[in-house]
């Protein structure tokens, strides 16, 4: 199957890639969230030509010759780039097999246990508890994550008193019996990550995740080695030589790597081996409704050492508008705090024609 050609049809937030085969095969994917738009023009004009004419089942070789063609751009771009191309692959070859890509990546259909997943610092600890409770009655979840701190806060929270306040008005809220996390998202320096660890611990949280500034490894490794508790980290990395080092030097308990943010399921799934042979859990970031949710729930179920729970966002229209009406049928159904990965073939999703019709259309084909 020789790639023909690559469309992509993407707004500022969110971007799909249809790739045709020249024997009219079709498969979908997505580029990373967020400028989705100059993510776009990355594809056509460093991913598309060297992947046009070639064999899309030489998948391996083509994400690993891509970032070597274009070594003078090694970046989060290329690589949110890349992974259009590599999750339209994977549904490609998924629907020729007349499979979900979960058994091509050695796993099975299956259910899922959930975390209900907050983005939000923007809230009050009363508040946030109130709809974590509403959503643990209205879809059975039992583990939930919340925001500490101030997004890269120079040990700062997001208004003074808010950490200490929000962690045991939520654990008073949802009762002992729940699993909570929370994210700091780079927020610390080692030494109040090591004091508010362990006002964490007091509380029973179990999941402290990206404490420190995530590039300076030492920081976090420094923490995890301080706290019982698991320190995570890994959402924002796409260089390989970089999971080498977090991973033989053990900076954190439990990886996350985001499926589009590091460049597609292959490198993901590389990610996660090498993790898997030190001993290291993989509970993948995946922080919104677009496709990233549903290719994590397909590595869940095929990976050895998958982490407790799927990273499931709680927010709607509110605060992801760009998340509404992207699909035919809402993939993303929670009963009893479990999603549900299908045995419908390739990622088991269609594409709304309603949003692809007001999307921004690119092309490149062989011959074009």
């Amino acid at each position: 199957m020789k790639i023909r050609k690559l469309e992509t049809f993407t707004n500022d937030f969110v971007g799909f890639v249809r790739l045709t085969a020249d024997d009219g095969a079709v498969g979908w994917g997505q580029l990373s969230t967020y400028n989705s738009d100059i993510t776009a023009s990355v594809f056509h004009r460093q991913i598309a030509p060297w992947a046009l004419g070639r064999d899309a089942t030489d998948l391996d070789a083509l994400v690993n010759e891509i970032p070597e063609r274009e070594h003078k751009f090694s970046c989060s771009y290329l690589y949110r780039a890349m992974s259009g191309l590599d999750t339209a692959i994977w549904d490609l070859r998924s629907k020729v097999e007349g499979k979900p890509v979960v058994e091509l990546l050695g796993g099975t259909p299956g259910t899922i246990r959930a975390y209900a997943s907050s983005m939000r610092r923007d809230i009050t600890p009363e508040a946030e508890a109130e709809r974590l409770l509403a959503l643990r009655d209205r879809d059975g979840f039992d583990a939930f994550k919340f925001r500490i701190g101030s997004e890269c806060g120079h040990d700062r929270d997001e208004w003074e008193g808010r950490t200490e306040t929000i962690v045991p008005t939520i654990r008073k809220a949802l009762g002992s019996d729940v699993a909570l996390l929370v994210d700091a998202n780079s927020c610390y320096s080692p030494r109040r990550a090591i004091e508010v660890g362990q006002m964490l611990e007091a509380n029973g949280v179990e999941h402290f995740e990206e404490p420190c500034p995530y590039w300076e490894m030492e920081q976090t490794r420094e923490v995890t080695q301080t706290l019982s508790l698991d320190v995570t980290g890994g959402e924002q990395d796409y260089d390989m030589q970089h999971w080498k080092r977090m991973i033989a030097m053990k900076a954190v308990d439990i990886i996350q790597p985001d499926v589009l943010y590091l460049g597609g399921m292959t490198r993901t799934m590389q990610v996660a081996r090498m993790a898997d042979a030190a001993g290291l859990p993989c509970t993948p970031h995946a922080a919104n409704l677009g496709l990233v949710t549903l290719f994590t729930m397909h590595l869940l179920r095929a990976i050895p050492n998958a982490g407790k729970y799927l990273e499931f966002s709680i927010e709607g229209p509110d605060y992801y508008p760009w998340q509404e009406g992207l699909f035919v049928e809402d993939p993303y159904e929670v009963t009893g705090g479990k999603v549900t990965v299908t045995d419908r073939p390739g990622w088991g999703v269609e594409v709304s024609p309603e949003w692809l019709a007001k999307s921004r259309y690119q092309v490149s084909e062989v011959g074009g």
